[in-house]
């Protein structure tokens, strides 16, 4: 039972932190198309 649980809790871990890693990589996305329109 023990097993199970830190199991769980790693795969939560880690599927919290890509969602933020995602949103990360979306707001950089996003300020590299607003720097090439103001440039253009």
């Amino acid at each position: 039972m023990r097993k199970a649980s830190v199991i769980t809790i790693i795969i939560a871990s880690l599927a919290l932190s890509a969602c933020n890693t995602v949103r990360g990589l979306g707001d950089d996305l996003t300020s590299v198309a607003d720097a090439v329109d103001e440039e253009t």
